[in-house]
C-alpha cells in the first residue's frame, strides 16, 4: 500500500445535523483504551458524527466493546460472534455473548449472520448460530444485526423460518434492488457503508436510490470499506460524513434530510436518546 493510501482521509466539513455511525469497529482501529476512544470519537464529532455503535466478532472483541461503550458516552455496543468464527461455537461462547447482550449499553445482537464468501466455518456451523443469535435478539428484545455476504436467499429464509425479531438491520447492505425491495418489504432496516459510494457499484447505488427514509442507516464498517475518493485509506467514524453527502447526491436530496433520517432511524432502532444539534 503506498503512503498516500496509508494516510487518513481529511476531516470533512461538519454536517448540518448530526448522525449515528450504526456500525464500527473501534478496536480494529487502533482503540485500547478510553483515550483512544476519546480522540477517535472526538474526531468523530468534529465532522457531525456524534455517536457510534462498535461491534464485536468474537467473544474478546464482545467483552472489550463493552467495556468501551462505558468509557464514552457517544459509544454503544453490538455483541455477537461473526459468523466466519462459528466453526467452534460452543455453550460457553453462548452463555458469554448473552450475558454480554444483556448489558445496558448493549444495543443490538450482530454481527451475526452468513459468510460464504470465506471458508473459515462450514455453512451448517453458521446456519446453527445464527438461528441462535436470531433466538437471543427475540429473548433480550434487541435489534438482530446481520452480516450478509454472498448469502442472501439462505439469510432471507432463515430469518423467516425463525421467525425476525421487531428490528432487524441488514449491516453493510449488498444486494441488488430486488433484494432491497424484499427487505423493504418486510421492514428491515438496510445500512449502507462507504461500499455505496463506489463508481462501480451501480447495483448497490440503485438499490440506496429508492430505499424509504425510516429504513435506511449509514456506517463506516471502519477501518474497513473508506468511502470514495478515498478507498483503500484507514477508514474511522468521522468517514460517516462522507457517505451521508454521497447518499444525498445520489438520492438527489438535501443533506440535512439524509443526515436527521439516518440519526432518527438510529435511535429508533437501537433505541437511543433522542437528539439534535442545538
Amino acid at each position: 500500500m503506498s503512503a498516500k493510501k496509508r494516510e487518513r482521509p481529511p476531516v470533512p466539513e461538519i454536517l448540518p445535523a448530526p448522525v449515528v455511525d450504526s456500525h464500527t469497529h473501534l478496536d480494529a482501529c487502533g482503540a485500547e483504551t478510553a483515550a483512544d476512544v476519546a480522540v477517535l470519537l472526538d474526531r468523530a464529532e468534529s465532522a457531525g458524527v456524534t455517536r457510534v455503535v462498535t461491534v464485536a466478532d468474537d467473544i474478546e472483541s464482545a467483552k472489550w466493546v463493552v467495556d468501551a461503550s462505558t468509557w464514552d458516552s457517544r459509544v454503544f455496543a453490538a455483541v455477537a460472534v461473526h459468523p466466519t468464527r462459528t466453526k467452534d461455537f460452543d455453550d460457553a461462547q453462548r452463555s458469554g455473548v448473552e450475558r454480554l447482550a444483556r448489558a445496558e449499553r448493549v444495543v443490538a445482537v450482530g454481527e451475526t449472520g452468513l459468510d460464504y464468501y470465506w471458508d473459515y466455518s462450514p455453512p451448517d456451523a453458521q446456519q446453527d448460530a445464527f438461528r441462535w443469535h436470531i433466538d437471543l435478539a427475540k429473548r433480550v428484545g434487541k435489534p438482530l444485526m446481520i452480516h450478509d455476504r454472498d448469502a442472501h436467499e439462505d439469510v432471507l429464509r432463515i430469518l423467516e423460518e425463525e421467525g425476525a425479531p421487531d428490528d432487524v438491520v441488514f449491516h453493510c447492505f449488498s444486494g441488488d434492488a430486488e433484494m432491497a425491495r424484499r427487505c423493504v418489504d418486510a421492514g428491515y432496516v438496510l445500512s449502507f457503508a462507504g461500499t455505496v459510494t463506489f463508481k462501480n457499484a451501480s447495483t448497490l447505488r440503485e438499490s440506496a436510490r429508492f430505499v424509504p427514509r425510516g429504513q435506511f442507516l449509514v456506517e463506516t464498517d471502519a477501518p474497513f470499506l473508506t468511502p470514495h475518493p478515498f478507498r483503500g485509506a484507514p477508514n474511522e467514524p468521522y468517514c460517516t460524513a462522507y457517505t451521508v453527502r454521497n447518499l444525498a447526491d445520489l438520492r438527489e436530496e438535501p443533506v440535512e434530510m439524509i443526515a436527521n433520517a439516518v440519526r432518527e432511524t438510529a435511535e429508533r432502532v437501537f433505541r437511543l436518546p433522542t437528539v439534535t444539534r442545538g
